[in-house]
């Protein structure tokens, strides 16, 4: 009889657990389909805003930076707002007036966020969607270096093994893509110099820069965010991920500012004034609607990772990063017209293996405490 009235209950329990465990599997694929999106969405727009438009059209990217810094400035402050409750004015005083050293901190990793999406837009500017996609998956390879060197982190053979193909596979598409530029290059001279025209050597620069400031930023970010913090020996709880966010974009915005106020070369709009002296771009020039798209795309993009990092794991962040190369190149195919080389192909498919195994199938970190340190390659994808 005991036995029997405990069996519903039992049946209950696994049942409720079943659903459960559907629920979070469900939200896990919309949170990866969320993320292939963005990911893939804001290079194929960010490309889309940059080729083929003249330089007298074409937006200042320090303008675009600003304006989204202010977006995820908003956005960052009305969930910090919603997560203290309507006390957004307290914990402003709390983490910033109060303690302005630590407020400080976060100058670093804004000034190279900053530094590091200015380079993304001039990659974006001189390589096809699938060669930046593919180039800048290096930053698994910087970031891993900088952990070593800067928390001290381990790595185990395999992922060093996956290290180097990811080094051999960048390889293989750069010497691939040299051929086809020099190609481009001299059909670009006959079409004229109203486009922009694509600078194979200039893009890799942008992302060689770039994937070091992804990785001195997200490594040092990490370190703030888990460094114990006090005041006068007391322990205090943590700053909140979303009042990191607004730290940083506040820092990004001043930084922005002073670039456009020293900024003298913003170009000119081709056209002249009274005194038949050309125009200088005004601030948000060449802002159309698919700039504004990018804007809140980018202003999305760090919640969109913040969500990713507290509710799912690296499995979904690498399959997400694998996804959206993929995505992007099909799409970019019909979209510009690019051809991709058997060269291409079997790079990208070296490059995208060694991501996917870097951040997954680690079964000698999965014993003990290897959890604290699942999250090795992801320094660079937590939200600014």
């Amino acid at each position: 009889e005991d036995s029997s009235s405990t069996m519903p209950a039992t049946v209950t329990a696994t049942a409720g657990e079943t659903k459960t465990t559907k629920n979070e599997k469900m939200f896990r694929l919309f949170l990866l389909f969320m993320m292939t999106a963005q990911n893939s969405t804001v290079v194929l727009v960010s490309r889309y805003t940059r080729a083929g438009v003249s330089n007298e059209d074409s937006y200042v990217i320090n303008d675009l930076i600003m304006v989204q810094e202010f977006g995820k400035l908003i956005l960052a402050a009305a969930l910090e707002y919603n997560a203290t409750n309507g006390q957004l004015v307290r914990s402003m005083k709390e983490n910033i007036f109060d303690r302005p050293k630590d407020f400080f901190r976060i100058l670093i990793p804004s000034l190279l966020y900053l530094v590091q999406n200015s380079l993304l837009y001039v990659a974006i500017s001189n390589l096809t969607a699938p060669m930046f996609q593919v180039t800048y998956q290096c930053k698994l390879l910087t970031t891993a270096v900088v952990s070593v060197i800067m928390l001290q982190r381990k790595y185990s053979l395999k992922q060093w093994l996956c290290l180097t193909a990811l080094g051999i596979g960048v390889a293989i598409v750069v010497l691939g893509a040299q051929s086809d530029s020099k190609k481009d290059a001299s059909d670009s001279n006959e079409e004229g110099e109203d486009a922009n025209v694509q600078n194979l050597f200039v893009g890799l620069m942008a992302v060689t820069i770039a994937c070091l400031c992804s990785a001195f930023a997200g490594v040092y970010f990490e370190f703030v965010l888990k460094r114990p913090t006090n005041d006068g020996g007391e322990a205090r709880a943590p700053v909140s991920m979303w009042m990191r966010n607004v730290q940083m974009a506040f820092f990004s915005i001043c930084i922005a500012y002073i670039n456009m106020v020293r900024d003298s070369d913003r170009g000119v709009t081709g056209l002249v004034d009274e005194n038949n002296d050309p125009v200088i771009k005004p601030f948000m020039h060449g802002f159309t609607g698919w700039v504004y798209v990018v804007v809140m795309l980018q202003a999305g993009g760090g919640l969109l990772v913040a969500a990713v990092i507290k509710y799912a794991d690296n499995v979904l962040k690498g399959m997400a990063t694998g996804v959206s190369v993929v995505t992007a190149t099909f799409f970019s195919m019909f979209l510009f017209g690019t051809s991709l080389s058997i060269q291409f192909a079997i790079g990208a498919g070296v490059i995208l293996v060694s991501v996917y195994l870097f951040s997954n199938d680690i079964p000698a970190m999965c014993k003990g405490k290897v959890k604290q340190d699942e999250h090795v390659e992801m320094s660079p994808m937590l939200p600014k």
